[in-house]
């Protein structure tokens, strides 16, 4: 495959897909790599791309490739906060608040797009067409998603990577649940064993570096087996997935600072996200919180569905009591809604190109 490679003791080469899938996922990493500053050093049978060391990403302004900028976002100073999104309308408001990242949760996104909770029930296609909405808001805003298993094996993780990179996803995450998975801060939880998981992360990079043009897509590497099998084995995985070409390492349902710590120390220089579920396994950290604890990036994944059904749940409960929306709208006619979702660029755009069909709203 191009534009990466395995190093070894003496050479250099460029493996097939047979030979990265055959390497071994019981072989302990052998030692640790380079700060991301300095650049990851290339080890001994352990993937190393060049052309996506960290320390090439340090300088210069903010690409407006979206995958480019979350690299250049994760080798410079500073934590990645990135709230869950699961609609345009949340989209709109995380953009308006501030936020320069994005996550596509695959919770959120199976409860807006299906009304159903997460259990491995929304497929592939939704997951993509919910991606593409969201990039195409603000093509340079890097969005994270939720890819769940890769939906399959080997094969279809490398679909899914090529599609997501494809609508302008900035990076996923894949996991080591069984295909019938659950959401990560639901009990009874099942993993695959580490060669499956293994093979999944190689199948993501592999097809990440298969895109013609060498493209920049992160792909990060999440374990829910702390709950299954020990933190112990999961820093393990998580080790190894980095070894494979994991670009972040993402543990699931850390449930305390203490833990969350040492497991960002164990796998130093990889960055380390955490995802915050209010109610979940994982403390309620603040952004602050995370950064000093070493975290690089955080997740908010269903800031946006929760906060959505409380407040659709009181308007519609208010329209049954009162017979009116008066009170839920709270002032916000029809056009104040439609600025929210992009009604100025609209009328601008019209108005650029000549048009006047929008010159009264």
């Amino acid at each position: 495959m191009p534009g990466f490679e395995f190093t070894r003791e003496s050479e250099q080469t460029q493996p097939t897909v047979q030979t990265q899938l055959a390497h071994s996922a019981d072989t302990p990493p052998a030692s640790e790599p380079a700060s991301p500053i300095e650049g990851d050093a290339p080890r001994s049978g352990v993937y190393y791309n060049p052309r996506l060391d960290p320390k090439n990403y340090l300088e210069g302004p903010l690409s407006s490739n979206p995958a480019t900028r979350l690299r250049q976002m994760l080798a410079r100073p500073g934590i990645v906060v990135a709230p869950g999104i699961c609609d345009g309308i949340s989209a709109r408001c995380a953009i308006e608040a501030g936020f320069d990242c994005l996550y596509q949760s695959g919770a959120a996104t199976t409860a807006s797009r299906l009304g159903m909770p997460d259990v491995a029930i929304a497929t592939l296609n939704d997951f993509v067409q919910s991606a593409e909405m969201v990039c195409g808001i603000n093509p340079s805003m890097p969005v994270i998603a939720d890819a769940d298993t890769g939906f399959g094996g080997p094969a279809m993780v490398a679909r899914t990577v090529t599609k997501y990179a494809k609508v302008g996803v900035a990076g996923l995450h894949i996991e080591d649940q069984v295909q019938t998975k659950r959401c990560g801060h639901l009990m009874g939880k099942q993993v695959v064993s580490r060669e499956e998981f293994l093979q999944r992360i190689r199948a993501a990079v592999i097809a990440r570096d298969s895109i013609p043009g060498g493209s920049d897509f992160v792909i990060i590497g999440r374990t829910d087996s702390a709950q299954v099998l020990g933190m112990e084995e999961a820093t393990t995985r998580l080790k190894l997935a980095a070894d494979a070409g994991a670009d972040v390492c993402f543990i699931e349902g850390v449930k305390t600072a203490d833990l969350l710590t040492s497991t960002i120390a164990a796998l130093a220089p990889k960055p380390v996200l955490v995802n915050v579920i209010s109610g979940g396994l994982t403390p309620s950290f603040t952004c602050q919180e995370a950064e000093a604890l070493g975290a690089k990036i955080i997740i908010f994944s269903l800031v946006s569905c929760v906060a959505m059904v409380h407040a659709v749940r009181e308007a519609m409960h208010l329209l049954k009591k009162t017979g009116t929306d008066f009170s839920s709208a709270r002032g916000m006619d029809p056009k104040a809604f439609f600025k929210v979702v992009g009604l100025d660029e609209v009328i601008e755009l019209d108005a650029q190109a000549g048009g006047a069909a929008f010159a009264q709203v």
